[in-house]
């Protein structure tokens, strides 16, 4: 085990600096053209403000978000996100400690699957968790819609590809629902893009998609909120 958790050391640290000079040699390549950068919604300032305003998500922000300080802890720092909305204070290294999952240099090289988030959340929040895969359209949105519910907490697990055409595995807390504009306010944990504004459907279509670690769907998970005193 000792080496084999020093080869993953090794190759973590390799494939980091390659990412480093890569970063600096190439610029980001351009946006896809289907993805949802590119939809009137998805950053839009007057809209960001209102879903700012829901009942859940100025629990969460904007000043004070967390986001993740590397690729690999989007669940960590998710599952901090959520504590933090009920004023229960903590951060993502915490948060991984609790997940038993093996790290290195503050990275899990193979993330989380669902069900391991679900138990990390769990143990976080001291509640039971429900964890939801498969649901059809009209339930998804359903529960996109208990966002706006102080009493609840919302993570959504999905994959970049189908919503920006690029990218992979992520979680990130749902802070709310504009139900007039059937729009999704994903609290996205990297900094690089930043909480957004998404079609229900792009959404689902998203989290509806097969974990290849775990070989099950992704989905949403569910956690009672905890109010602050």
């Amino acid at each position: 085990m000792r080496l084999t958790r020093r080869a993953i050391a090794l190759t973590l640290a390799g494939v980091l600096a390659a990412a480093g000079v890569a970063a600096v040699l190439w610029p980001a390549p351009p946006i896809p053209p289907d993805s949802i950068e590119r939809t009137p919604t998805y950053q839009n300032e007057a809209l960001l403000a209102r879903a700012w305003s829901l009942p859940v998500a100025h629990r969460y922000g904007p000043a004070g978000y967390v986001y993740q300080p590397n690729q690999s802890v989007c669940g960590p720092t998710s599952v901090a996100d959520v504590m933090l909305s009920e004023g229960r204070p903590t951060d993502p290294k915490t948060v991984a400690d609790l997940s038993g999952a093996f790290q290195i240099f503050g990275y899990l090289p193979r993330g989380l699957t669902l069900d391991q988030e679900a138990e990390v959340l769990g143990k976080a929040a001291d509640a039971p968790v429900k964890t939801l895969r498969g649901l059809s359209l009209d339930d998804f949105r359903a529960e996109m819609a208990k966002s706006n519910d102080p009493s609840e907490r919302i993570v959504v697990n999905f994959t970049r590809e189908p919503l920006f055409g690029r990218g992979h595995g992520h979680f990130s807390p749902v802070l709310g629902y504009l139900a007039d504009q059937d729009l999704v306010f994903v609290g996205d944990v990297n900094a690089r893009f930043k909480p957004w504004l998404v079609p229900t459907q792009r959404l689902y279509e998203a989290q509806n998609t097969i974990d290849s670690d775990s070989g099950l769907k992704r989905g949403v998970l569910e956690v009672e909120a905890r109010q602050p005193l």
